[in-house]
Protein backbone atom coordinates (compact mmCIF):
# COMPACT_ATOMS: atom_id res chain seq x y z
CA UNK A 1 0.00 0.00 0.00
CA UNK A 2 1.38 3.68 -0.88
CA UNK A 3 1.02 5.77 2.14
CA UNK A 4 -0.19 9.72 0.69
CA UNK A 5 1.99 10.95 3.89
CA UNK A 6 4.17 13.87 2.87
CA UNK A 7 7.17 13.52 5.34
CA UNK A 8 9.13 10.51 6.72
CA UNK A 9 8.09 11.16 10.01
CA UNK A 10 4.49 11.12 9.40
CA UNK A 11 4.64 8.09 7.36
CA UNK A 12 6.25 6.14 10.67
CA UNK A 13 3.36 7.56 12.60
CA UNK A 14 0.83 5.95 10.68
CA UNK A 15 3.02 2.24 10.63
CA UNK A 16 1.01 0.10 13.32
CA UNK A 17 3.07 0.07 16.85
CA UNK A 18 4.66 -3.47 16.44
CA UNK A 19 6.16 -2.36 13.30
CA UNK A 20 7.23 1.28 13.92
CA UNK A 21 10.12 0.79 16.23
CA UNK A 22 12.47 -2.29 13.52
CA UNK A 23 11.23 0.71 10.76
CA UNK A 24 12.34 3.74 13.01
CA UNK A 25 15.82 1.42 13.10
CA UNK A 26 15.62 1.16 9.52
CA UNK A 27 15.68 4.41 9.48
CA UNK A 28 18.20 5.45 11.94
CA UNK A 29 20.45 2.73 9.73
CA UNK A 30 20.00 5.30 6.11
CA UNK A 31 20.85 8.51 8.04
CA UNK A 32 23.88 6.66 9.69
CA UNK A 33 25.24 4.92 6.24
CA UNK A 34 23.76 7.13 3.82
CA UNK A 35 24.65 10.43 5.25
CA UNK A 36 24.57 11.94 1.19
CA UNK A 37 21.56 10.08 0.27
CA UNK A 38 18.52 12.70 0.21
CA UNK A 39 15.37 11.31 2.35
CA UNK A 40 12.17 11.55 1.12
CA UNK A 41 8.55 9.82 0.12
CA UNK A 42 8.88 8.54 -2.58
CA UNK A 43 6.03 5.90 -4.56
CA UNK A 44 4.50 6.25 -0.98
CA UNK A 45 7.31 5.06 1.13
CA UNK A 46 10.36 6.11 2.68
CA UNK A 47 13.04 6.35 0.17
CA UNK A 48 17.05 7.58 -0.01
CA UNK A 49 18.05 9.03 -3.33
CA UNK A 50 21.50 9.79 -4.72
CA UNK A 51 21.64 12.78 -7.24
CA UNK A 52 17.94 12.33 -7.39
CA UNK A 53 18.12 8.42 -8.25
CA UNK A 54 16.00 6.52 -5.81
CA UNK A 55 18.58 3.63 -4.60
CA UNK A 56 16.79 2.40 -1.02
CA UNK A 57 13.41 2.23 0.14
CA UNK A 58 11.61 0.75 2.73
CA UNK A 59 7.53 0.44 3.32
CA UNK A 60 5.17 -1.50 5.63
CA UNK A 61 2.74 -3.58 3.27
CA UNK A 62 0.09 -5.26 3.99
CA UNK A 63 1.33 -8.97 4.75
CA UNK A 64 5.72 -8.04 5.22
CA UNK A 65 8.15 -5.32 6.28
CA UNK A 66 10.17 -4.38 2.52
CA UNK A 67 13.23 -3.34 1.98
CA UNK A 68 14.24 -2.20 -1.34
CA UNK A 69 17.67 -2.42 -2.55
CA UNK A 70 17.85 -1.00 -6.01
CA UNK A 71 21.23 -2.01 -6.90
CA UNK A 72 21.54 -5.79 -7.88
CA UNK A 73 25.54 -5.73 -7.15
CA UNK A 74 24.59 -4.88 -3.30
CA UNK A 75 22.18 -6.71 -2.80
CA UNK A 76 23.25 -10.17 -4.40
CA UNK A 77 26.65 -9.54 -2.19
CA UNK A 78 24.70 -9.29 0.82
CA UNK A 79 21.97 -11.46 0.15
CA UNK A 80 23.14 -14.33 2.50
CA UNK A 81 22.79 -12.47 5.26
CA UNK A 82 18.98 -11.94 4.86
CA UNK A 83 18.58 -15.82 6.17
CA UNK A 84 14.08 -16.44 7.02
CA UNK A 85 13.98 -13.26 4.67
CA UNK A 86 12.25 -14.05 0.61
CA UNK A 87 14.29 -11.61 -1.48
CA UNK A 88 13.53 -10.78 -4.84
CA UNK A 89 15.11 -8.91 -7.87
CA UNK A 90 15.10 -5.89 -5.65
CA UNK A 91 13.33 -6.33 -2.72
CA UNK A 92 13.77 -8.25 0.90
CA UNK A 93 10.10 -8.78 2.75
CA UNK A 94 9.80 -10.04 5.95
CA UNK A 95 6.86 -11.46 7.66
CA UNK A 96 7.21 -10.45 11.05
CA UNK A 97 8.98 -7.20 12.50
CA UNK A 98 11.07 -9.57 14.66
CA UNK A 99 12.93 -11.52 12.01
CA UNK A 100 14.65 -8.20 10.20
CA UNK A 101 18.49 -8.88 10.66
CA UNK A 102 19.39 -5.16 11.09
CA UNK A 103 22.92 -5.95 10.93
CA UNK A 104 22.46 -7.15 6.98
CA UNK A 105 20.61 -3.81 6.39
CA UNK A 106 23.25 -2.23 7.45
CA UNK A 107 25.41 -4.29 5.29
CA UNK A 108 23.62 -3.55 2.81
CA UNK A 109 23.07 -0.03 2.98
CA UNK A 110 27.32 -0.11 3.33
CA UNK A 111 27.41 -2.09 -0.33
CA UNK A 112 25.32 0.37 -1.63
CA UNK A 113 26.92 3.73 -0.71
CA UNK A 114 30.35 2.16 -2.54
CA UNK A 115 28.34 0.88 -5.45
CA UNK A 116 28.89 2.60 -8.47
CA UNK A 117 26.27 0.49 -10.50
CA UNK A 118 23.01 1.80 -11.98
CA UNK A 119 20.19 0.95 -9.68
CA UNK A 120 17.78 -1.97 -11.51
Amino acid sequence: MQSTALTVDAYLDEVPAPRRAVLTAVRDLCRRYLPEYEEGMRYGMPSYARDGVVEIAFASQKQYLAIYGLKADALSSVSDAFVGASIGKGCIRYRKPEQVNLDAVAQLLQETAASAEAVC
